[in-house]
C-alpha cells in the first residue's frame, strides 16, 4: 500500500492534456534532422564538434520515452482514478489512424521516386507496407531507412496491452506498478549480454524492440509516477520528480553535460560501423538518462513558464507535425542530392539543413491536413457509439507520442544511430 503525498506545488488536474509534451516531438525530430545532414555532409566527422551532430541521434530516445509515457499514461490513470480499462480495440485503431495513412504514402512514394529504389520488389513493398523490414539484413530501402524506429515503435504498440494489464492489475498499486514496467531494464541487459556473447548481430537485432525496452519502460514509470502524484496516491519517494521539475535549467544542464560523455568515443564510432555491445550499452544508458531529465520539467510538477513557453501554439504546432517531417525529410535529402547532383558525403551543413527543414515541414504539413488529420476525423466518427455502462468511453486527455525517429538516410545502421 502507498500513502498519498501533499504536492509542493500548484498541480495541474489530474485529467489535464499536457500540451507542453507536443514542444519535445518537435525538438526530437529536429535534433533528428541535424542529426542526418550532419552524416549526409560528413560534418559528423570534423574532430572538434562533429560528435555533437553524430550524438543528436538522441531524438529517438526522447521519442521512445515520450511513447511509453503517453500512452501507458491512459492504463494508470483509469485504474486510480477507478475507470474500466481503456478499449484494446479503440486504442490500436486510433494507432492505426495515427502512422498507417501517411506511412504507407511516404512506402508509396519513395519506393517510385527514388531511382535508387528501381526496381522495387514485391518483398520490398510486403516488408515496408508491414513493418517487417527490420527482421532481415539489408531490407531498409533508400528514403525510408530511418522507419527502422517506427517498426520498432510498432513492436512496442502490440505489446503494451497486455503489457499495462499486467502492470497495473486489479487494484492501483503505483510502486507495484513501476517496480513492474521497470522489468524492461532487464530485458534490454538480458538483450546486451546476448549481443556481448556474439549470439545477436550487432547490425540486426540493435534495430529490435528488446534493445529499446528499457527506454519504452522509463517512460511508462515515469507515466505511473505522474498518475500517483496527481492522484494522492504517492510514496513520498516519488515527489522527488515534482522536485526535479521545479529545477529545469539544473535538469537541462545535467543533460547536456551526458551529452558531452556522449560524444565521445566511450559510447561507440560516429560512422556507420557498429558499435561494440559495450558501447552500445552506455549509448542506451546515457541516452535513456538525457530523455528523461528533457521530459521532467516539461511532464512534472505545477504550471510554470517553461510549460507556457513549450505549450506555445507554434511550439504545439511543430510538434503536430513532427511525425511528417520524420516520415519526409530523408526523401527531401535524398532529392536535394539528386538535383544538384551532389557526391554523399559532401554540401553544406547549413544550408542542407534550411532547405530539409523547409520543404520537409512542407511536405509535412500537407501530409498532416491533407492525409493525416482527415482521415483521423473520418476513422473516429465512424468508430463513435455509446460507451456501455461501466465501459470507458475512450482514452483519458491526454496526448499520443508520434513514432520515433531514426536511422541514416543511406546504409542504415542498426544502432541507436539515427
Amino acid at each position: 500500500m502507498s500513502t498519498a503525498a501533499a504536492p509542493t506545488v500548484p498541480q495541474t488536474s489530474v485529467t489535464d492534456r499536457l500540451p507542453a509534451l507536443d514542444a519535445l516531438r518537435a525538438i526530437g525530430a529536429v535534433a533528428v534532422v541535424g542529426h542526418h545532414i550532419g552524416f549526409q555532409t560528413a560534418a559528423t566527422m570534423n574532430t572538434t564538434w562533429g560528435g555533437w551532430l553524430a550524438r543528436l541521434d538522441v531524438g529517438v530516445a526522447i521519442f521512445f520515452v515520450l511513447s511509453g509515457f503517453l500512452l501507458f499514461r491512459p492504463w494508470a490513470l483509469n485504474a486510480a482514478t477507478g475507470q474500466a480499462r481503456p478499449r484494446t480495440g479503440r486504442y490500436l485503431w486510433r494507432r492505426a489512424l495515427r502512422i498507417l495513412p501517411a506511412y504507407w504514402l511516404a512506402v508509396l512514394v519513395c519506393l517510385i521516386v527514388l531511382p535508387q529504389n528501381q526496381p522495387a520488389s514485391a518483398g520490398d513493398w510486403i516488408r515496408h507496407l508491414t513493418f517487417t523490414q527490420i527482421y532481415g539484413p539489408g531490407q531498409l530501402r533508400s528514403g525510408l531507412t530511418q522507419t527502422w524506429s517506427l517498426a520498432t515503435e510498432v513492436a512496442f504498440y502490440l505489446i503494451l496491452p497486455l503489457v499495462a494489464v499486467l502492470a497495473v492489475g486489479r487494484s492501483w498499486r503505483p510502486v507495484r506498478t513501476v517496480v513492474i514496467v521497470c522489468g524492461g531494464l532487464l530485458v534490454t541487459a538480458g538483450w546486451l549480454a546476448l549481443l556481448g556473447f556474439g549470439w545477436l548481430s550487432n547490425g540486426l537485432h540493435t534495430m529490435w524492440l528488446p534493445s529499446y525496452a528499457a527506454w519504452f519502460s522509463a517512460g511508462m514509470a515515469l507515466a505511473a509516477v505522474h498518475v500517483a502524484l496527481r492522484t494522492g496516491t504517492a510514496p513520498a519517494a516519488f515527489r522527488v520528480l515534482d522536485d526535479l521539475a521545479s529545477a529545469p535549467i539544473a535538469c537541462w544542464a545535467a543533460a547536456v553535460g551526458l551529452m558531452a560523455i556522449a560524444t565521445t568515443p566511450i559510447a561507440g564510432p560516429r560512422d556507420l560501423a557498429g558499435p561494440t555491445a559495450a558501447e552500445f550499452a552506455i549509448k542506451l544508458a546515457l541516452y535513456l538518462a538525457i530523455a528523461t531529465l528533457i521530459l521532467i520539467p516539461v511532464a512534472f510538477g505545477g504550471r510554470t513558464r517553461v510549460k507556457e513557453i513549450f505549450g506555445a501554439k507554434s511550439a504545439r504546432w511543430l510538434g503536430t507535425v513532427s511525425y511528417g517531417l520524420f516520415l519526409w525529410h530523408p526523401l527531401v535529402i535524398e532529392l536535394i542530392y539528386l538535383i544538384d547532383d551532389r557526391p554523399l558525403f559532401t554540401g553544406g551543413l547549413f544550408n542542407t539543413f534550411a532547405l530539409t527543414m523547409v520543404f520537409g515541414l512542407v511536405y509535412a504539413t500537407v501530409s498532416y491536413y491533407g492525409v493525416e488529420r482527415p482521415l483521423q476525423v473520418l476513422g473516429s466518427q465512424r468508430r463513435k457509439r455509446p460507451a456501455r455502462r461501466g465501459e470507458a468511453s475512450g482514452t483519458p486527455a491526454v496526448d499520443v507520442a508520434a513514432p520515433a525517429v531514426a536511422a541514416p538516410t543511406v546504409t542504415p545502421t542498426p544502432t541507436v544511430n539515427a
